[in-house]
């Protein structure tokens, strides 16, 4: 009798705590809402997971995918998740300072050496502890993927940090992108993905950061008269879902949907090194845009002097944080 009402007490808590129950017998429908193209590494990976889902989980789970902020936009998916609007994003990292200031780390300037290093570090306890840490407040993070290094773009050629001085660049709404151009006496402008090409185009900014697919995707190399391949930082996502959503859908499936994420996030990351690679080539080719090569010297120089915001955030990152992902980098 004790047993009995247990197990109804717990079941009334999963109905409380669930916002919404698909009827016995309809598929379990999951909204994978996005910001980017279908040709980059995260729209690959949302149309991967949907083929793979509807293969393996047919008449179970039912995927639909809302590329180009088709669905909601950068500024609102996060609080659409939260209300169970959408069931998975993949915002990049510098999305969560509201919800905890640690994954921070992942926007520092010139942090990690090289696109190894960063793997690297996503392999470590530290970094698989992050994805747990915002449950707290309700998202649930399942997987890191990857979209590259940034590089520096401008309607100036970028070589020494001087250059930077007195031009406006686009930024995700994230606190250190902004002191990482600030550094430089450059001026920070916070806009939705989505708004960046205009804003480019009209020279409302002079100049912005991203991996090589997002500047071919959206056609940013047309704008931007000068690219400095500086690998400054990382511009990488985290799978997310709703927790008490993912924690609603039943044991088995759930268990196949996290083997499947397991699956497709080792084909975004693989495919994210490839398309960077052929799209830089393909700026090459086109002509728009100069490349310009930094030195050694020149790179330092760039790192020395933003090397006093990853001080300003220790505080807030913490220091056993940065520590952890400069042990990554091997030449250090």
């Amino acid at each position: 009798m004790f047993k009995s009402c247990i197990a109804a007490a717990m079941s009334a808590l999963v109905l409380l705590s669930t916002p919404t129950q698909a009827a016995e017998g309809d598929p379990i429908v999951i909204k994978f809402a996005h910001v980017v193209a279908d040709d980059t590494p995260k729209g690959k990976g949302a149309l991967l997971f949907k083929k793979l889902v509807e293969e393996r989980l047919a008449g179970k789970v039912k995927v639909e995918v809302y590329p180009n902020s088709s669905l909601v936009g950068d500024a609102d998916e996060l609080q659409a998740l939260l209300d169970n609007e959408v069931q998975l994003l993949a915002p990049s990292l510098s999305k969560f300072d509201k919800y905890t200031k640690k994954l921070q780390v992942f926007d520092l300037p010139f942090l990690f050496d090289d696109a190894e290093a960063v793997k690297r570090f996503q392999n470590r306890d530290m970094s698989r502890e992050l994805l747990r840490s915002m449950a707290d407040h309700g998202i649930y993070g399942l997987a890191y993927w990857s979209n590259g290094l940034k590089q520096l773009s401008a309607t100036r050629a970028l070589q020494k940090p001087e250059d930077a001085a007195g031009l406006s660049f686009r930024i995700q709404a994230s606190t250190v992108l902004d002191a990482q151009f600030k550094a430089v006496n450059a001026t920070p402008v916070r806009l939705p993905f989505a708004e960046a090409y205009k804003a480019l185009q009209s020279g409302m900014v002079q100049g912005t950061e991203n991996p090589w697919s997002n500047i071919v995707s959206q056609n940013m190399h047309t704008v931007q008269p000068f690219i400095t391949e500086s690998n400054h930082g990382v511009l990488n996502y985290m799978l997310i879902t709703n927790s008490r959503f993912w924690i609603s859908i039943p044991f088995a499936v759930r268990s196949q949907l996290e083997g499947i994420i397991d699956e497709v996030t080792q084909a975004v990351n693989k495919e994210a090194e490839a398309l960077n690679q052929r799209d830089r080539e393909r700026i090459i080719a086109a002509g728009t845009s100069k490349l310009i090569a930094l030195t050694p010297e020149e790179r330092q120089a760039w790192r020395d002097r933003m090397m006093p915001v990853w001080k300003s955030f220790e505080g807030e990152i913490g220091a056993d944080v940065i520590r952890a992902a400069q042990t990554v980098n091997r030449r250090r």
